[in-house]
């Protein structure tokens, strides 16, 4: 962009143009479940058996691509297109969408001086936040910053000049990770079959709700986890614990009486008196 006269964002009328437009959507909801499903592609646990990104065996270049997946979740997510010069058009204004797995960004040369989305994504505290800033040069990190010319925000410059799309909200934590090492271990073994781990799953996060793809994490390469899951009810119900599923009315309609809201693929575990009470 040629040289233009530094404005704040309440005298940046394309900001809130775009801020406008967010604001009749439930952003923090939409942001979560977009840089969810971003982590769950990453980790690929269907194929991996991976679900912890913070794990050893997950390359620090895999967290990192998590950025990149999230851009295309959000435009998928909020119904935007695709569209050059930055990554999306918001009420006709170009917007860039970025985000950081640490404490900041990397803004390209194309996107000086524009209106870029910036997330914050706190693994090790399971969080996010995300602003709507404005990059003026002024504000990024003086030099020719990295090969490509990319150059970091001001602190104070996002402090001061940015505006929350949201504050801190919660990023839902993978059920496996609330396993042991021995149980995810057992949960994750190659032996025995997926019905009998599958039960052990059940059992180890009774009361938790656990999303589709933790049953595929769990049959990982193996045939069609879903219907061993299914398989697993009538075995469950002799030991007491009934398996819902949030595919059939009347598990939804039985979740709800517990107070549980059940979405369509997820699950959940409960006997007989008791209520959900994990994540």
């Amino acid at each position: 962009m040629p040289e233009h006269v530094l404005a704040g964002p309440d005298d940046d009328t394309e900001l809130q143009a775009v801020l406008s437009w967010f604001s009749s959507h439930p952003v923090a909801h939409l942001y979560t479940e977009a840089i969810r499903n971003s982590i769950d592609y990453v980790l690929d646990g269907g194929r991996t058996g991976r679900f912890d990104l913070m794990s050893p065996d997950v390359h620090p270049g895999e967290r990192a691509s998590v950025g990149a997946k999230l851009e295309y979740e959000v435009l998928r997510i909020f119904g935007l297109p695709k569209a050059k010069p930055l990554d999306t058009l918001i009420t006709n204004v170009p917007v860039d969408i970025k985000a950081t797995i640490g404490d900041n960004w990397t803004i390209p040369t194309e996107a000086h001086c524009q209106l870029c989305i910036c997330t914050q994504i706190q693994l090790k505290k399971n969080r996010h936040r995300s602003w709507l800033v404005r990059t003026h040069r002024s504000w990024l990190y003086r030099g020719k910053g990295n090969g490509d010319g990319k150059r970091g925000i001001a602190v104070d410059a996002r402090n001061n000049w940015s505006v929350p799309l949201y504050d801190w909200a919660d990023l839902p934590v993978n059920p496996l990770r609330h396993l042991s090492e021995e149980q995810a271990a057992q949960v994750l073994a190659r032996k025995p079959g997926q019905v009998k781990r599958l039960l052990m799953m059940f059992r180890f996060l009774e009361g938790h709700v656990i999303p589709r793809n933790v049953i595929l994490t769990v049959g990982a390469g193996r045939y069609d986890p879903m219907r061993r899951a299914r398989q697993a009810r009538d075995t469950a119900a002799k030991e007491g614990l009934t398996l819902l599923c949030g595919d059939r009315a009347e598990s939804r309609d039985q979740a709800a009486a517990r107070g549980i809201t059940l979405q369509n693929s997820e699950w959940i575990a409960l006997r007989d008196g008791t209520d959900g009470g994990g994540e």
